[in-house]
């Protein structure tokens, strides 16, 4: 669908489809099968001058909006969801927040590398011990007036891109029973902050191409200027971010929904039995219809979501509404293509089983759809 869409933002959705036609298509389920972060991948799309999408300009951003940032994001996903997961990572979590309430210093810093593709970027929330409940966390951070440093200690779960990433943002405790407006954000360098440890690369049921951490801190002394913002800003800056990133979910579940859509399109057209394709079928048919369908009406929501942001207004029920359906639709789609494809869809001769394994995640990452649930139940006033 690109009947909506500004001529800027339909060049920059075909160039991206193209190359990851031509460059990612290939090696997706290689670098799936291998367990790889594929850096080449991203040394291509910082060439491309898309690993700063909606950053401003004045720090090496492609100054575009959120539409574009969700049509790039979407086209990942078309091919392989876990490159997909980083980019969005990288540019949601890890690099738009230093660029809506970091200081000059700080994008100068650390948001410059992020937008031009010098390092990748990463966001820090989830612990073990909190799961949905994100604001009840353990890892502190105590400041130390002597040095005019932070002294971090705690642990982070589920983090993407931990173990690849130049900085990452860390949500930590600064002033203890203040509840949401405890909490602060900083700047962590895993390269050069002794006391920072990555303590596991998480096997996972699917998108292990995109690495999934847990981290530790132990005493790491973060210097005050990489204090991201105010203390006890972080939970606003939390739901802020949110807000956009549950947009970027909503696109990549999208263009994986589109790839399993394609795929058994594919199949069904070439597949013949009794004398015909086996999309002549009924059966088969109206699955596909119906894929077609829940497809389309992800990505409206999608754009719509993206639209609103762009607009300047509120958007988290939008968020809330599009990162839901579309995860499911995801989810939905890619498991019909494997059943579409038959006893093939189970092979990894095929897409649709990467597909079906990492569009799960969708339905967990960036707010469960249950919380997604409560969130849309709060804007409406239930």
């Amino acid at each position: 669908m690109d009947f909506d869409l500004p001529a800027e933002h339909r060049m920059i959705r075909d160039t991206v489809r193209e190359f990851c036609e031509e460059e990612i298509r290939p090696i997706a389920q290689e670098v799936e099968d291998e367990h790889r972060f594929p850096a080449e991948v991203f040394e291509e799309l910082t060439a491309l001058d898309m690993m700063g999408v909606p950053v401003d300009e004045a720090y090496g951003g492609l100054g575009g909006d959120q539409l574009m940032y969700a049509l790039v994001t979407e086209e990942l996903g078309r091919v392989s969801g876990g490159i997909g997961l980083s980019y969005a990572a990288h540019t949601s979590l890890g690099a738009k927040p230093i660029d809506m309430f970091g200081t000059d210093e700080q994008k100068e810093q650390w948001l410059r590398p992020l937008a031009e593709g010098d390092g990748i970027g990463a966001w820090a929330l989830t612990e073990p011990g909190s799961g949905s409940d994100a604001s009840n966390m353990d890892t502190t951070a105590e400041y130390d007036a002597d040095a005019d440093e932070y002294v971090l200690n705690g642990t982070k779960q589920f983090i993407t891109n931990a173990n690849v990433a130049n900085s990452i943002l860390v949500k930590a405790v600064t002033e203890p029973g203040a509840g949401y407006d405890g909490i602060s954000t900083f700047i962590v360098d895993p390269e050069n902050d002794d006391g920072f440890e990555v303590v596991s690369v998480w096997e996972k049921m699917g998108l292990n191409c995109s690495p999934t951490c847990e981290i530790s801190f132990d005493d790491v002394r973060i210097p005050a200027d990489r204090l991201l913002g105010e203390e006890g800003e972080g939970w606003k800056q939390t739901m802020k971010t949110l807000d956009g990133g549950r947009i970027s979910i909503a696109a990549l579940s999208t263009g994986l929904a589109q790839g399993a859509y394609e795929a058994a399109k594919e199949y069904a057209g070439e597949r013949e039995q009794f004398g015909e394709p086996i999309s002549k079928f009924d059966a088969i048919r109206d699955k596909i219809v119906h894929m077609h369908r829940q497809t389309e009406r992800a990505r409206l929501l999608t754009h719509k979501a993206a639209v609103t942001y762009d607009d300047g207004e509120r958007v988290t029920q939008e968020s809330a509404l599009a990162k839901l359906d579309a995860s499911e639709a995801a989810r939905e789609v890619a498991e019909e293509a494997v059943q579409t494809l038959g006893g093939y869809g189970y092979t990894t001769d095929f897409a649709p089983q990467r597909f079906y394994r990492d569009a799960k995640l969708m339905e967990i990452g960036e707010g469960t759809s249950e919380i997604q649930h409560v969130v849309l139940g709060r804007q409406l006033g239930l």
